[in-house]
């Protein structure tokens, strides 16, 4: 977190705008050079790499062809070199499908690491979207973590929402006549996935697994800016009307009467996690939820600070780590510190702008001003559990983690937990963190993190508070 999407390396430039639907899909079909989708997708990277812009741009869509036009399409290119190495060659190129996008994956060599082009078409074969993401040759693969046993759990398709919003989502639940108690879980930013993939590793996924096979029913849903999130950029309308109630509230109540109706889940002891700028927004869930149908609340990683500060603050690191990044990097930080400045400086009389700052409308900023997570969290009267890990950059302990000691750490029925070695997806590291742990470490949530959280959520359920 914060902001609209994790900040990873490979995410570069202009192509973290919105018009880029980053898409993660599970279904892959393998397709010979013949296929004419494959082979747009490689003619577009081919004109890209001959420095032939206005040529690459011929077959984006009309939202793509305004945020990545040849203009920028050059500054992007020429910029690759810098992070990963000169452009080598296009390898193996495959299929992904999630209706009404075709998605075709097309392996690039650099001289400094292997990554995947993700090129997004439309029904018309229009490109709206493209990223670079983790290389599926890279090995790297996601395996059940140790402590998930598959033969004592069982996991069922479920739907979130009905209608034009409904989400797909998995119900993992202990094999057994119940009830047991539900956890529901609430992404970070960006257009996340069920799992909360980010490269080989599924942070969401290792939860519902882990916390399963520990008693727990869990229940994960694709956000709603990943499934719809095309619509969402295409409407004008939708996308400057887009507030965290749209973005993150209405589908996590929404997931949380799913949960309580499932069969063999107790209503009465259904909790909610949230994670980075799902933690954030806790304490709103927690206030819109006025019959009290949420039994308790556990946020991990939760940011307490202005987004756009903590955007700033992220990429300010990041460049250190990197020496800088030279004049570069310097005039990439003075360009989001003006946006954050923006932000700051807006007004009602700006709710009529179709302006995108920091990739997020005027409405979604103003909606969030003056929003004090920690304060407000101070009138839920409900359990909650807050967890840290201390290596995280993005959400760190010495402010945020400290911030909600502050305000809440006077009050029996909060508990705190930090992990030394964990990073921002609770995965374990050493030395300085850094973003390429994120898509180049496979790890797992430890197992000490999962015996936390149901040890929690068990002593709440039999009415008690752990110490």
């Amino acid at each position: 977190m914060p902001g609209k999407r994790h900040w990873v390396p490979i995410v570069i430039g202009r192509l973290a705008l919105a018009a880029a639907v980053f898409l993660n899909v599970a279904a892959q079909e393998v397709v010979q050079d013949t296929d004419p989708l494959i082979l747009k997708a490689r003619r577009f990277l081919d004109t890209m790499s001959r420095g032939d812009y206005q040529a690459a741009t011929a077959d984006l869509d009309e939202t793509m062809l305004k945020l990545f036009g040849p203009a920028q399409m050059a500054e992007f290119w020429q910029e690759m070199p810098k992070r990963l190495g000169v452009f080598m060659r296009q390898t193996s190129a495959r299929r992904e499908s999630l209706p009404p996008y075709d998605i075709v994956l097309v392996g690039c060599d650099f001289d400094k690491t292997s990554l995947d082009a993700r090129v997004v078409f439309d029904k018309s074969g229009r490109i709206s979207g493209f990223q670079f993401v983790p290389s599926a040759a890279s090995g790297a693969k996601y395996k059940d973590p140790d402590y998930a046993d598959r033969s004592r759990i069982e996991e069922t398709d479920v739907t979130v929402g009905a209608g034009e919003w409904a989400l797909p989502g998995t119900l993992t639940r202990p094999v057994g006549p119940g009830p047991f108690p539900g956890l529901v879980l609430v992404h970070g930013s960006g257009p996340n996935d069920r799992d909360e993939t980010i490269g080989p590793n599924k942070p969401f996924k290792d939860l519902a697994l882990g916390l399963a096979t520990k008693g727990v029913a869990v229940l994960r849903y694709e956000k709603r800016t990943r499934v719809h999130g095309p619509r969402i950029v295409a409407d004008k309308e939708l996308a400057s009307s887009l507030t965290v109630k749209e973005e993150v509230v209405d589908d996590a109540h929404q997931a949380v009467q799913v949960l309580r109706g499932a069969a063999r889940v107790d209503a009465g002891r259904v909790f909610l996690l949230g994670h980075s700028l799902g933690g954030y927004l806790i304490p709103r869930i927690a206030a819109a939820d006025k019959e009290r149908t949420i039994a308790g609340f556990i946020i991990m990683a939760g940011a307490t600070r202005p987004l756009e500060d903590m955007m700033v603050e992220q990429v300010t690191y990041i460049l250190a780590l990197a020496g800088g990044g030279g004049e570069d990097g310097r005039k990439r930080l003075a360009e989001l510190k003006a946006q954050r400045d923006r932000v700051k400086d807006l007004t009602e009389s700006d709710l009529a702008s179709e302006e995108r700052i920091m990739n997020a409308g005027v409405r979604y900023w103003l909606d969030l001003r003056g929003y004090d997570p920690p304060e407000t969290a101070k009138k839920v009267e409900r359990p909650i559990l807050i967890i840290q890990g201390e290596r995280d950059y993005q959400v760190t302990a010495a402010k945020d983690f400290a911030n909600w000691k502050a305000a809440l750490g006077g009050r029996p029925d909060v508990t705190f937990r930090l992990y030394p070695k964990l990073n921002h997806l609770f995965i374990e590291g050493q030395g300085f963190p850094s973003p390429s742990e994120y898509t180049l470490t496979v790890g797992h949530i430890p197992a000490l993190v999962i015996d936390d959280i149901s040890g929690w959520i068990l002593g709440q359920s039999r009415g008690k508070r752990p110490s």
